[in-house]
Parts: structure tokens; C-alpha cells; sequence
């Protein structure tokens, strides 16, 4: 799109390079999943960034929609993907002339995608309204904002007036969740402070608080705040429920003016710390932006691909950065953190994180943090036992020190599974394994505001949860809602779990677990091959309708469920009647026939193609995740050529446009798909620690491994010399110089580095096509 190509036009300073390196930021286009339902922002952040800032104009659940050409702000927080409102805290507007209204609906200003720019680390955009440049860049903790007003200062006053002055309004009554109240208090002639609590994501009964200071870098001459839409010039404070916010105004000037917003989860006090730390008493916004140019520009060349096309790199490449985006630093500089208990801890020899997105984010994401950041996974791996630690139980979706219960199944334990199998666990195994084990074995108490798992009442005296029962339920989603989809869930979850306690010496409870992981079977009806709903007492749910899955799986149905077993791929397959049938339905689901033919276009139109479609469809949903790993289940019947087809096909959906994303991005679960599945290696099983293999997109991928626990660092190198749409199929591979025939690597192979070589060919050929050349199986019930 000719919009999207200028808007990430090279910013006015280069980032710093190594010698020789090349400039990774140019490939990003931070407005990709902007429009359609990708949910993306295009603003500033560090890797993993406490602090987001970026536009809101409120024209996507996470603030920025690309069809939306209004702007009401620039806050502080930022969620990549998410399908609810959530966050768009504190946002600060600069205006010209008197401060006549506090309705962010009037002061807002457009703008055009002709005057705004965005790279990693840095956005720009011109409020055409006032005739203000502003800027964004972040450091981990805080945001930073320049706004270049014009000479003058009136030429765009909201009220008409003549009054020349610059202004900057905070509105802490804003947010995209509902904000129940807040604060905010005035300091001296510099400095704006205050704090937001609110929450409710997805409709759940989650909240929060977040903490601010804003200094900025000339003093202003005159201030005021607001409570509802009563304005009181001369206020220092206004705090409560409802709208609230205040307001700083400067002599006009041409003159930048810098703001810069430090952030904490514990305190205003915490907030300052932060500020101080990483800013010390600099305003220096160029050279903010060029070291935050330069640890993006480190971050991505964790993965340096080479060939293929300007589009398809710079698809990857901003993959690999929504990648990275989340989950969030949530402590503070000195460690401390509000936990869930309500009080401040003190993380020791990790930082805490937040924001888990988790029944996404297992699937594809977490592996790929494993893999690139190995100490960042760690440190989400011990978060997420602080949350056991003070909340009591594990969490099923943790958003801002808070459960939103949003989701079903039971993601955490493959998570931490996956974790503890790349040895990102160690000394904390036994801790883990135990929060595991409750959780999959027992239930929160009723005074937890967590839902856990709760259809395990039936789950664990049936092997699946029937219809037609009520859970016990304190907001967010509900397994007794979705039984079939959360029955497949526990057992896959189960089936990791016991990879665990065999390897901590648990064997008993191994085997028990490693049974219930076949619970899967409990909803197959044969008689018309496909999981079925049934009531408590064994009877099949009537009417039923696999096209629709009558309701019964959660954001999906019948027909994408079918596949989902990563824990014994050749049990579900010989449930479908063996390769050639199973072979037969896959290809049915896919309209492999169509993809062969016309791939771009059948993905568009044969495939699920709204970022919502989520029921009543009997072919693949490339927008959500629980078939996300279903085309790589060609390696266990024999066809591997097929997941090539397949895998190629899909990364057509990735584009270089705003709307060039399949479905939301979902705190990066769904570019980590386009990631992994671009070098060739996608992790089909949590903790099972193997990756499925097809032919790459790009004719050579270096990978940095990290070095963390397992994982020592080391580089893989993947060569697919002309890999194309054409030349997809592989029919030789080499691992560390030796030929290499099965579909699968396992983690050893590549923990250290490797060298994989792949011969490609415009035809299938016998590579990959034996029984014994499938990946294993966890449970080997098949």
C-alpha cells in the first residue's frame, strides 16, 4: 500500500550499528495488523516494554485503527493483538489556545497517514487540527512524547480564541478498559503525577492500578484540572471516580517540548525511581531514540534471512518484532512488584513480567522466546510462579497484576511444561511441579478469584466435561461454556504435564497423567467420526452438528478441533481411520486441491477469512489458534509435502499492509507462527521437545540461540538454496552434515547450534514419507 510505504519511510537519524550490521528497523512496518482485526499499535516501546506509548484514536480494541483518521491522544500502555479493549492509560494531547473542553471527542484532531511515520521505537504523526508535530520513543519503564507546536501557538486553538499558548492535557479518566477511578496532582512547575485504576478486560472482573510522573522539559506557566466536564483552572488536584484530568500550559513557542512519563505498578514513588533510573536528568529525545533503535535493531538480528522479497522480508521481520513486543516488565528498577496479594514484593535474581496471554501465547510464541531470549522466558516462567506464590493459584489469562479467568482449557501447564523441559525451571522444578499438579487435580478455593480449571469436578470422574452442568464461576470465561473444547485441552495439558513428573521421578503420577492425556478419546462418536459433546451420564449430545460443534468449543468448532492432539498425533489419526483417510480429511479442510491451483486466493476465500469467524465453518482457521499446528500434521501420514503447500500458502496472508495480519495478533502468538514456520522448525507439542519440519520461506536463515539453562547459545544455520512457492518440496535434508530423513529435530539437536540443509525440488519426492521418519508421540496410544 502506498500509504503504508511512506509512512515507514527512514526516520531523520539512523540507529547505531555495529560494525558492518546491517539496519533491521528498515525492514519493520509497525502499522502491519493495524486495520482488520490485527489489533496492533503502531507506537514506541522497548522490548518487552513496561511502557507503550502510541497513538489512540480509538478505532481498534487496542487504540489505533488504521481506517480511523482521528487522534484524541498518546498514552501510556499498549497491549500487540489483543481481541478486547485494554489499556490505552494516561494519554496526553497536545493542543493550541485556550483549554475550552476536557471531551476528548472535541479536542481530538485528525491527522493523515501522508504525515506519520513509525519504526521500532519511534513514531511520528502531525495533529493537522493544531499544526503539531508529535513524536514518540520509550525507554523499558517510561514513555516519551515531543511535540513541535507552531509559531504562535493559536493557529489551531479548539476554542477559536486568540489566547496564544501551548497545552498539554492528561486525561486520567481515558482508558480503552473501564476506569474505575483515578488521580492526578500538579508539582510545582515541572512535574504531573497521579495514578488509574480500572480493568474489566473482556467483560471479566480483573483491575488494576498504574502509577505516573510526567516531567517535562521547560516549566509551564499556568495549569488546571478537571472533574467530570467541570473545568478548574488553578487546580492542583482532582482524584475519584468518573472523568478526571488536569491540564499545563506554556508560552507559545517553536520551540520542542519534551515530556517524559515514567510508569510503575507499585507506587507514584516507584513511578519516579524509574523515571530517575533510565532518564537521569536528560531530555535528550534523539539520543533516547537512537538507543532504542539500536536494541531493536539487536533483538532482530536474532534471525537474519536472506532472498526472497522486499514484502515477505519485511512481513517476517515485523512477525519477529510483535514477537517480542510482550509479555511486559512489570517491576520495578529496584525489583519490586505488586503481587497478587495486594502488597509489593521484591523480585531476587529475576525481573517480573505480566501480561500473559496464555492460551494463545503456549502454542508458538513461548517457544519462540525459549528459543531467541531464553533468560526473558525464565524470568515469565518464575513470574508466573510468583502469581502461585501470592495469589494461590496459577493463572489461566494474567493481565496487569490481575486474573481475567478470559480463555478456557488449561494453557499455564504447557506453558511452564515447555519451560521447565528447556531447563528454564531449575531450582524451582519440585515448586513447579506442584502448583502444576493442583491445578490440574483439584480446584481453587471459592474465595480465589481464580477460575483454574474448573470443569475438573467432572473432568477428573469422567475423563471429560459434560454439557449442560455450571462450573463454579467468578467472571471472564467458563470451561463448562465450551466442555468439548476444554476436555481436549485438560487432556493435551495433561499428557505435558506428565513429561515433567517422569523426568522429577514422579512415576506414579506420570502414568496417571500420561492416561489422562488419552481422555481425548472420551468424545470421539465413531459412528460419525468426530468429537462429540456428551451428558454426564454417557449420552451423546442431540442434536448435534459437527459443522457448528453445536456451540461446545470455545472460539472455534468440530471440524478445527478434530486436530487438536499434539500429544498423540497417531492416536487421533487412526481415530480418523488411519493416514490415507486422515490424509484425505486434511486435505478436505484445507482445499488442498484449491491451493495447488490458486494458493493466494483459496487462502482468502476456501479458508476461514474473518478475524472472528470462529463457528459454523468446516475448513481451517488460520486467524485463531486451535488449529494453528494442523497443517503439520501431514508428517505423521506420510505427507510432507502437503504441510509445505499448506505452510507457503498461509504466509500469503502475511502482507505489507496495515490489514496484512490473519485475525488478532494476540500478544504476538500469531506472527510467531509466521517466525517459526518461516525457518522451517515449528513446536507441535509443549514439553515434548521436538519441532516439526518443513521447507523455509527464505533461502537461508541464521538463528542466534540464546544462552540460558539448556540452551547455551550457539547459531543455526538453515540453507533452502531456491526455496520459492515452486520449489517447495523437500527431497533431502542434512543435520550437522549428516543426511537427516525424519520430519522432526529435537531440541538437542539445535540447543547448541546446528547446520541444516535442505534440497528442494519442484516435486514430492520419499524424503519424510515413512512411518518411522513421523515425529513421536507423547502418550503413544496410537
Amino acid at each position: 500500500a502506498p500509504a503504508a510505504a511512506a509512512a515507514r519511510a527512514p526516520a531523520q537519524s539512523a540507529s547505531p550499528q555495529a560494525a558492518g550490521q546491517a539496519d533491521l528497523t528498515s525492514e519493520v512496518n509497525p502499522f502491519i495488523g493495524t486495520e482488520n482485526q490485527g489489533n496492533t499499535f503502531p507506537g514506541a516501546s522497548a522490548p518487552f516494554g513496561m511502557a507503550q506509548v502510541s497513538p489512540d484514536n480509538g478505532g481498534a480494541a487496542t487504540g489505533y485503527g488504521y481506517d480511523t483518521h482521528s487522534i484524541y491522544g498518546f498514552s501510556q500502555t499498549h497491549l500487540s493483538g489483543a481481541g478486547c479493549g485494554v489499556d490505552g492509560e494516561i494519554p496526553f494531547m497536545p493542543t493550541t489556545g485556550a483549554v475550552s473542553t476536557v471531551d476528548p471527542a472535541k479536542y481530538a484532531s485528525s491527522f493523515s497517514h501522508g504525515q506519520e511515520q513509525a519504526r521500532p521505537g519511534y513514531y511520528q504523526v502531525r495533529l493537522a487540527r493544531y499544526g503539531i508535530n508529535a513524536e514518540l520513543t520509550a525507554t523499558t519503564r517510561t514513555g516519551w512524547q515531543r511535540y513541535t507546536f507552531p509559531s504562535g501557538g493559536s493557529s489551531g486553538s479548539s476554542s477559536g480564541s486568540a489566547a496564544e499558548q501551548d497545552n498539554v492535557l492528561i486525561n486520567t479518566g481515558k482508558s480503552n478498559m473501564t476506569v474505575l477511578d483515578s488521580g492526578i496532582h500538579i508539582v510545582g512547575d515541572d512535574t504531573v503525577e497521579g495514578w488509574v485504576r480500572d480493568g474489566h478486560f473482556c467483560s471479566g472482573t480483573d483491575q488494576h492500578t498504574v502509577y505516573f510522573t510526567a516531567r517535562f522539559s521547560r516549566p509551564f506557566r499556568s495549569f488546571g484540572t478537571w472533574r467530570g466536564s467541570a473545568r478548574i483552572p488553578g487546580s492542583r488536584s482532582a482524584s475519584g471516580n468518573g472523568g478526571n484530568g488536569g491540564w499545563v500550559s506554556f508560552g507559545a513557542s517553536a520551540r520542542p517540548l519534551v515530556a517524559k512519563v515514567g510508569l510503575s505498578y507499585t507506587s507514584v514513588a516507584g513511578a519516579r525511581e524509574n523515571l530517575a533510573a533510565e532518564t537521569g536528568n536528560s531530555f535528550d529525545f534523539d539520543a533516547t531514540r537512537q538507543r532504542l533503535a539500536g536494541r531493536w535493531n539487536q533483538m532482530l538480528h536474532s534471525i537474519e534471512v536472506s532472498g526472497g522479497s522486499d514484502a515477505s522480508r519485511t512481513a517476517f521481520y515485523t512477525a519477529l518484532y510483535h514477537s517480542l513486543l510482550q509479555p511486559n516488565v512489570s517491576s520495578d528498577v529496584d525489583g519490586d512488584f505488586m503481587g497478587f496479594d495486594g502488597k509489593v514484593h521484591r523480585a531476587i535474581g529475576h525481573t517480573e513480567y505480566q501480561d500473559f496471554s496464555l492460551w494463545d501465547t503456549y502454542r508458538t510464541q513461548n517457544q519462540l522466546l525459549e528459543l531467541l531470549a531464553p533468560g526473558v522466558a525464565r524470568d515469565v516462567d518464575l513470574s508466573l510462579l510468583d502469581v502461585y506464590r501470592y495469589g494461590g493459584w496459577l493463572p489461566r489469562w494474567e493481565l496487569d497484576n490481575s486474573e481475567t479467568n478470559v480463555m478456557t482449557g488449561d494453557p499455564v501447564t504447557p506453558f511452564l511444561v515447555d519451560g521447565w523441559s528447556k531447563g528454564l525451571l531449575a531450582g524451582h522444578e519440585q515448586e513447579a511441579y506442584r502448583a502444576l499438579l493442583a491445578n490440574v487435580t483439584s480446584d481453587p478455593p471459592a474465595s480465589s478469584p481464580f477460575n483454574g480449571r474448573n470443569g475438573n469436578p467432572w473432568y477428573n470422574k469422567l475423563g471429560y466435561i459434560p454439557v449442560g452442568e455450571n462450573c463454579a464461576y467468578k467472571g471472564g470465561d467458563n470451561d463448562c461454556q465450551y466442555p468439548a473444547s476444554a476436555t481436549l485441552e485438560y487432556s493435551a495439558a495433561d499428557a505435558a504435564l506428565s513429561i515433567m513428573a517422569r523426568g522429577l521421578g514422579h512415576d506414579a503420577e506420570a502414568k496417571l497423567l500420561a492416561k489422562r492425556g488419552e481422555d481425548y478419546r472420551t468424545l470421539w462418536d465413531p459412528s460419525i467420526g468426530f468429537f462429540r459433546p456428551r451428558d454426564a451420564d454417557g449420552s451423546w449430545l442431540s442434536p448435534y452438528d459437527p459443522g457448528t460443534g453445536s456451540n461446545q468449543f470455545h472460539e472455534s468448532g468440530a471440524y478445527q478441533y478434530q486436530w487438536l492432539v499434539p500429544q498423540d498425533e497417531p492416536g487421533d489419526i487412526g481415530l480418523l481411520g488411519g493416514d490415507a483417510a486422515a490424509s484425505k480429511r486434511l486435505d478436505s479442510f484445507f482445499d488442498y486441491s484449491g491451493l495447488l491451483t490458486d494458493p493466494s486466493q483459496t487462502v482468502k476465500t476456501g479458508w476461514v477469512n474473518t478475524a472472528y469467524g470462529y463457528y459454523g465453518n468446516k475448513t481451517y482457521n488460520p486467524n485463531n489458534e486451535p488449529d494453528l499446528q494442523s497443517p503439520y500434521t501431514y508428517a505423521w501420514t506420510g505427507e510432507p509435502d502437503h504441510t509445505a503447500t499448506v505452510v507457503r500458502a498461509q504466509e500469503t496472508l502475511f502482507a505489507d499492509a496495515p490489514n496484512g495480519m490473519t485475525g488478532n495478533d494476540d500478544l504476538g502468538e500469531m506472527s510467531s507462527w509466521l517466525v517459526m514456520s518461516s525457518i522451517g522448525l515449528y513446536p507441535v507439542m509443549s514439553g515434548a521437545d521436538y519441532y516439526a519440519v518443513t521447507s523455509p520461506q527464505f533461502p537461508r536463515a541464521v538463528v542466534h540461540v540464546g544462552s540460558y539453562g539448556l540452551s547455551q547459545g550457539g547459531t543455526i544455520t538453515i540453507d533452502a538454496p531456491g526455496t520459492s512457492w515452486a520449489n517447495r518440496y523437500i527431497t533431502g535434508m542434512t543435520l550437522n552434515g549428516r543426511q537427516h530423513q525424519q520430519t522432526w529435530v529435537s531440541q538437542a539437536d539445535i540447543a547448541h547450534g546446528a547446520r541444516i540443509g535442505y534440497k528442494l525440488a519442484a516435486s514430492p519426492g520419499t524424503w519424510g514419507t515413512a512411518p518411522s521418519d513421523a515425529p513421536p508421540s507423547v502418550t503413544s496410544a496410537g
